[in-house]
């Protein structure tokens, strides 16, 4: 996609790319500086990188499975660095850059696999190891209280009657949000390449950008909205699930007539160079924290649906889905 086409999606991406590379810049440290304590097995010290802002899916993932492998005593010193960016590619190239290095792995997912694409990235998943898949997570469309949107058939004829006039909110430039914009547009048989859809760097940022009524829709995964739709504060519309979500009560697209489906796999990948024992004490790690009491715990908090896959299966799977995800993206006309 060329610069124009991007400055079309995100009048503010020029100034987020330069925030993001300080952020990056300053992230390198923190990830040096949690690799600098004793101890040179993962078992003793761990850092995961969450390829995004605090607050949004990356970031609960890490953080979850920081807190799973701390309370059983998988790794004794597990760490969180958000490196934020690009749809995950800024954490990607940092990952990419710690060749052979095995105390330190990335969570991935859906999103990655559209930044990849859109952005061009000359570092893929399949320049890491896969060590890991655990959960699939899933979308969903929500307005502010006092829309006037109360479903989402009234919000898509006010978008079909002026594509550009809807300001949707998301996350990242070809990640699984705008994906899914662009699937429920093709749907309403409205250009994807016509929508008004403004990029942020995690869910947080949504989140505050509908409140403050910047955007009028915003779509992410359900849990970066949980709290504020169980308030009252946001309605939802639909969610993107082949099926009925148990714990989420809200209608499927598909059981309003909308064929979109697209979930949002989690999982996490190592860094290339690695040693087959090093990899392999990666996925003992990654088995035993999805079999603790307090990884089932999350998965079933957050709605989380169990999806899990190890080392070369996880492999075939990602090389699937990134041709999948990039010929998407081609469909709706994004990349």
């Amino acid at each position: 996609m060329t610069g124009k086409s991007l400055a079309r999606f995100s009048p503010t991406l020029s100034k987020s790319l330069l925030a993001v590379a300080v952020a990056a810049a300053v992230t390198v440290a923190g990830i040096d500086a949690a690799r600098s304590g004793t101890g040179s097995d993962a078992r003793a010290k761990l850092t995961l990188i969450a390829p995004a802002a605090a607050g949004g899916g990356w970031d609960l993932v890490a953080r979850e499975a920081q807190q799973a492998l701390r309370s059983d005593g998988i790794v004794n010193n597990a760490q969180v660095v958000n490196v934020p960016g690009a749809g995950g590619t800024i954490g990607l190239s940092q990952l990419e850059g710690l060749r052979g290095q095995s105390t330190t792995v990335m969570v991935t997912g859906t999103v990655m696999l559209g930044g990849i694409a859109i952005n061009d990235s000359d570092t893929t998943l399949a320049d890491t190891v896969p060590i890991a898949k655990f959960a699939e997570d899933f979308e969903v469309f929500v307005v502010p209280k006092d829309s006037p949107y109360q479903t989402i058939d009234d919000m898509i004829a006010a978008w079909r009657a002026n594509p550009g006039g809807l300001p949707i909110g998301g996350g990242s430039l070809g990640g699984i949000d705008h994906i899914v914009a662009g699937q429920l547009a093709q749907e309403a048989d409205i250009d994807p390449a016509a929508i008004n859809y403004i990029a942020y760097s995690g869910g947080g940022e949504v989140l505050t950008s509908l409140l403050s009524n910047t955007v009028g829709v915003a779509v992410s995964g359900y849990n970066d909205f949980r709290d504020q739709i169980e308030a009252g504060n946001v309605r939802a519309l639909a969610v993107a699930a082949p099926e009925p979500v148990e714990g989420i009560d809200v209608e499927t697209f598909v059981e309003l007539g909308y064929d979109v489906d697209l979930v949002n796999w989690r999982g996490i990948v190592a860094p290339p160079g690695i040693s087959d024992e090093d990899r392999d004490t990666l996925v003992d790690i990654a088995t035993e924290m999805h079999e603790t009491e307090q990884w089932m715990t999350a998965v079933e908090r957050n709605r989380w649906k169990e999806s899990f896959q190890t080392g070369d299966e996880f492999g075939e799977f990602l090389e699937v889905e990134q041709t999948r995800i990039t010929d998407i993206l081609r469909e709706l006309g994004l990349v």
